[in-house]
């Protein structure tokens, strides 16, 4: 299945001329030469522009392909403008699948026909992604939602398509040993969970649910409801919610909106997530994001689609609010020694060595206005330094920075001009304040023995156990230094017997070498008898 594949990618590659899409100055000589004469250029591009052959080309190759050119179309300041506009289209704009086969699904799921379900059930979809599609609808009960349908047969070809991806993996820790610090396989395994996850709706209804808590009483974030009467593995009903694509930007602009505040807000949800609630979503391209205008001077997100989420350990936060200030700061001494303390370069890198290194590809970057500064640029800068230290990539981490890589690429969207330092540096030094602080102590003591405020009635109880548990380990103690003075003693008498058995066997071995037995009986040698006796008499005495 893995060639086949191969094949098939081989085959989208030459359809679409994707080569063409490779800027040929800037390859090797004789890259360019075999490039020059390969068959792929016999096939003609035809009329299409080369966004729409790229985006074509991974609409054809699958959902995994979709999903990276969604994270690609976010990302203005790093792909050439026609080829952004274009893959924006795969956010929400792929082919949809036919109605009959969604009303199929939802009544295969939920055990009754659409009609009984819904009053009301559009069968055109409302917007269709790379892994499933959703359409209006609306209860018995009057309230308006829409119903979320995974793609038939989805699976398998996302299976195959990570068993390829395995494969790549694998091959390049072959071809190359520098491979081993990207940790490729373990990149790929992560990303497979998280895409799994997407499969199942009951997951991303949860999620839901989850992120709704986190900001029920929030001015920044609306979560939709979900109806989970109506909600199965491979179908998911939710509240219908109504804004503006945060794509848009024409339309937010002409209602009025405050896109510098609206920017400032998308980070400053985004670093709530991940620092507060530890709970972050994790597909935030423009898809999923929705602005309500009901009062363009204060507005508000809309979050959809929380299939994917994240979350990080106490120890990871940490270290990373503390490298970004580092990095605000350009303190890269203490860049250097978090990374080293963290694990995630080698215990015998030299701090200073490491600090240099940083220092030279960093601080040109740095020197810019901050607002001409991304967040991308400084952390390629960081892993492309880190090659030389043998820096792991850490797949913990790997989904927190593809989403912050989103939301400064949908942040410097609505509001060029955005200062993501300046709007991260309060919240994080706020974050790590609390955090070292008493809240913090109070909350890390409460982590800890979550429990005690049951336990403190149990007290008397506790001791008695606790004092019952001494007593018996001093008994047990008592017990085990009986049985070793008894098992001296044990030793010391067989070492006084086997003493009193050589003493009897010399008695006896002498009187018979004095007169041998047969002349016992004629001569009567009463005084070796007699040693012989008490020979004996030593030997089978206990």
């Amino acid at each position: 299945m893995t060639l086949w594949r191969l094949i098939r990618i081989a085959w989208v590659v030459t359809r679409y001329r994707l080569d063409s899409l490779i800027p040929a100055e800037r390859l090797p000589g004789y890259a360019r030469f075999v490039m020059a004469i390969a068959p792929i250029r016999l096939f003609p591009k035809g009329d299409r522009t080369r966004g729409e052959r790229l985006r074509l080309a991974l609409e054809d190759l699958g959902p995994i392909f979709i999903k990276f050119g969604q994270m690609l179309s976010t990302r203005r300041d790093l792909m050439p403008p026609d080829i952004a506009v274009e893959l924006k289209r795969l956010q929400d704009q792929v082919p949809p699948f036919h109605s009959d086969t969604a009303r199929h699904i939802i009544e295969e799921e939920l055990g009754a026909p659409v009609g009984k379900l819904f009053d009301h059930f559009e069968p055109d979809s409302m917007a269709s992604a790379s892994i499933a599609q959703v359409h209006a609808a609306r209860l018995h009960t009057g309230e308006e939602v829409v119903v979320k349908v995974i793609r038939p047969g989805i699976d398998s070809v996302m299976r195959n398509d990570i068993a390829l991806l395995y494969t790549f993996a694998r091959v390049l820790l072959k071809i190359w040993p520098e491979a081993r610090r990207l940790r490729p396989v373990e990149v790929v395994k992560d990303y497979e969970s998280t895409l799994f996850d997407e499969l199942d709706l009951q997951k991303e209804a949860a999620n839901t649910s989850q992120l709704k808590r986190n900001f029920q009483h929030s001015p920044l974030l609306h979560v939709p409801t979900i109806y989970w009467p109506l909600t199965r593995k491979r179908v998911m009903t939710q509240e219908r919610v109504n804004g503006v694509p945060v794509a848009d930007t024409d339309a937010l602009e002409a209602q009025g909106v405050d896109m510098r505040l609206l920017a400032e807000r998308g980070v400053e949800i985004f670093f709530t997530q991940v620092f507060r609630d530890n709970f972050f979503h994790a597909d935030m391209h423009p898809g999923n994001i929705f602005v309500d205008i009901s009062n363009p001077s204060d507005p508000s997100y809309i979050a959809i689609d929380c299939g994917i989420v994240g979350s990080l350990t106490r120890e990871d936060q940490d270290y990373l609010a503390r490298n970004i200030i580092a990095f605000f700061r350009q303190d890269y001494y203490e860049v250097a020694m978090l990374h080293i303390e963290s694990g995630w370069v080698g215990e015998h890198t030299r701090a200073n060595e490491f600090a240099a290194a940083i220092r030279s590809v960093c601080e040109p970057i740095l020197e810019k206005p901050l607002k001409d500064i991304s967040f991308g640029q400084v952390l390629m800068g960081l892993f492309q330094t880190a090659q030389r230290f043998h820096m792991e990539v850490q797949p913990q981490l790997v989904l927190l920075q593809k989403t912050l890589l989103n939301i400064e690429g949908l942040g410097r969207t609505l509001y060029p001009e955005l200062d993501l330092w300046h709007t991260a540096k309060p919240f994080l030094e706020r974050w790590m304040h609390e955090r070292a602080g008493p809240k913090g102590f109070w909350e890390e003591l409460k982590r800890q023995a979550p429990d005690l405020a049951q336990r403190i009635p149990q007290l008397p109880v506790l001791a008695h156990q606790a004092l019952s548990q001494v007593e018996n380990e001093r008994k047990h103690r008592e017990q085990q230094t009986a049985a070793f003075v008894t098992l001296k003693n044990s030793f010391s008498g067989v070492r006084k017997g086997a003493r009193r058995i050589r003493i009897g066997l010399v008695l006896i071995a002498g009187a018979l070498a004095w007169q041998p037995l047969s002349q016992w009986a004629m001569q009567q040698h009463w005084s070796l008898l007699a040693a012989a006796g008490i020979g004996l008499a030593l030997v089978i005495w206990r």
